[in-house]
């Protein structure tokens, strides 16, 4: 199941989430702009494209807290693709302007009427819908449900729904199918544009010798259709409030702590039924991406868990996760499949190590991790070994000029004396250090190609707000760049 490459060659690729491309729309998606970073990618000799996750969207924005580890952003379908299709006209767009970074209220509001219409003018007779239906029933019901069910009621809570929904009477449910349709079809029918548009660009990708690196979480939201449909799977009681909720104690990104709220995995339950939620969610993952980054992997090993209520993440336990036998059901159900593990927080830890060393799976190493002044430090690209992804930095670190600008003296003294080489540009100097690693996989977050500071950073682990906001101008796409990064990563062209 390992992403190593069997004859033992160097690849490299950018970190970009689609909700960053270029767009005239106000937010990233699949149109014409996605096509052409995907040539700027193959013109810079990359082989990789790792994006964030393209679940919907939840609290604070968050790709990683979605209402459905499933279904796809609807946000991210382009309209200039339904106009050509003749689902929407261009006078239907009319006149619109949008900041620089995404303001997901302000798109909201101008692409969802868009959406809606599409959805009208649609054939829902279509074979290939039909199709899309009968080959996704096993999440899609249950969703456009769900979804339809918190806009009926406005709410995002599964806990405020009428007792009659959130407990799934059948007549109840019923009744609500009919009174509806309409609702719930728009949920449907957007989900087939999502991924139709999706596929297309991942075929045009990977003609190009492009390869997908999705993204999952490792939890899921409280409040999304997966609790609703498999409540047993979860630790919550019969309200569908979480009993137990996950985190991580006290870290480098937050002395308190983080408290996620997620609900825990009912992981007895979970063996009983053999997996079966996790068996569809990796099977779909597997048909969707080429490499599968699962973050927070160490939790299959072992996870922290806080009693719901609590008012910190410091009043959490680790518990002993399902480790092997997980992976071995896994592997006899669904075949094999790349995967990047990302481990940290627990790359001492003996179980996660263990772990990684069965599965055989690369982790991650983050440059900006290793300037402690130990140059054992398993950061340094000195001592990557081979079966390793590396990166300057993730959607939780601060882009690493600003990393470098906020640095201790100590690390700012370590890093000129190990790294720096160009006075111009740090992140470049720490492109070009990556790239000569023995990692199998070099992963380049684009802003950090680009050079800049904290305004582009992407997330800030335990801030609710203001998140996920970082946009790419059209310009950024361009010849020079794409020269630049094929000269940074020249040691793995």
């Amino acid at each position: 199941m390992p992403l190593r490459d069997k004859n033992g060659k160097r690849y490299s690729g950018v970190l970009c989430a689609v909700s960053s491309l270029p767009s005239p729309y106000g937010i990233g998606g699949f149109g014409i702009d996605a096509y052409r970073f995907v040539d700027f990618l193959s013109e810079s000799k990359q082989r990789f494209w790792q994006i964030l996750p393209l679940n919907p969207l939840g609290e604070g924005d968050s790709p990683y807290k979605s209402p459905s580890t499933f279904a796809g952003e609807i946000l991210y379908i382009d309209l200039d693709i339904l106009a050509r299709e003749g689902l929407l006209d261009m006078q239907d767009i009319g006149k619109y302007s949008f900041s620089q970074n995404v303001d997901y209220k302000a798109v909201r509001e101008f692409k969802l009427p868009l959406l809606q219409k599409a959805a009208e003018n649609f054939d829902t007779t279509d074979k290939n819908y039909q199709k899309f239906l009968s080959d996704n029933d096993f999440w899609i019901d249950d969703y456009a449900l769900f979804e339809a069910a918190l806009w009926v009621y406005k709410t995002k809570s599964l806990t405020d729904l009428p007792d009659g929904i959130k407990y799934r009477v059948p007549d109840v449910l019923g009744e609500f199918k009919k009174s509806y349709e309409n609702k719930i079809n728009f949920y449907k029918i957007t989900q087939y544009f999502f991924f139709c548009q999706y596929y297309d660009l991942k075929r045009y990708a990977n003609r190009k010798g492009i390869k997908i690196i999705g993204d999952i979480p490792f939890y899921v939201s409280p409040d999304s259709a997966d609790v609703w449909g498999n409540p047993d799977d979860f630790k919550v009681g019969r309200d569908f409030t979480p009993t137990a909720v996950a985190g991580v104690p006290p870290d480098i990104f937050s002395a308190s702590g983080q408290l996620w709220g997620n609900p825990i995995y009912n992981w007895q339950n979970m063996r009983q039924n053999e997996y079966r939620w996790w068996r569809l969610r990796l099977g779909f993952c597997r048909e969707m991406y080429d490499v599968l980054r699962i973050d927070h992997f160490r939790a299959f090993a072992n996870y922290y868990q806080i009693p719901y209520g609590s008012k910190s993440a410091i009043e959490g336990d680790w518990v002993c996760g399902e480790g092997v036998t997980f992976w071995d059901k896994m592997r006899r159900t669904i075949g094999e499949m790349n995967i990047i593990a990302e481990d940290l927080g627990g790359e001492d830890d003996h179980a996660v190590i263990k772990l990684l060393k069965y599965t055989e799976f690369p982790n991650m190493k983050i440059l900006q991790f290793g300037f402690t002044g130990d140059m054992q430090n398993q950061f340094l690209p000195q001592n990557y070994p081979y079966n390793c992804v590396c990166y300057t930095g993730t959607h939780d670190n601060d882009t690493s000029l600003s990393w470098y600008n906020s640095a201790t003296t100590k690390e700012r003294v370590i890093f000129n004396s190990i790294i720096r080489n160009n006075a111009n540009c740090v992140p470049h100097d720490m492109i070009r250090e990556l790239s000569k690693s023995q990692s199998q996989l070099c992963i380049i977050p684009m802003q950090d190609l680009l050079c800049l500071d904290t305004s582009a950073r992407m997330n800030t682990p335990g801030i609710a707000k203001g998140n996920w906001r970082w946009r790419m101008s059209k310009d950024d796409i361009n010849t020079d760049n794409a020269k630049l990064l094929k000269k940074l990563t020249k040691e793995r062209n």
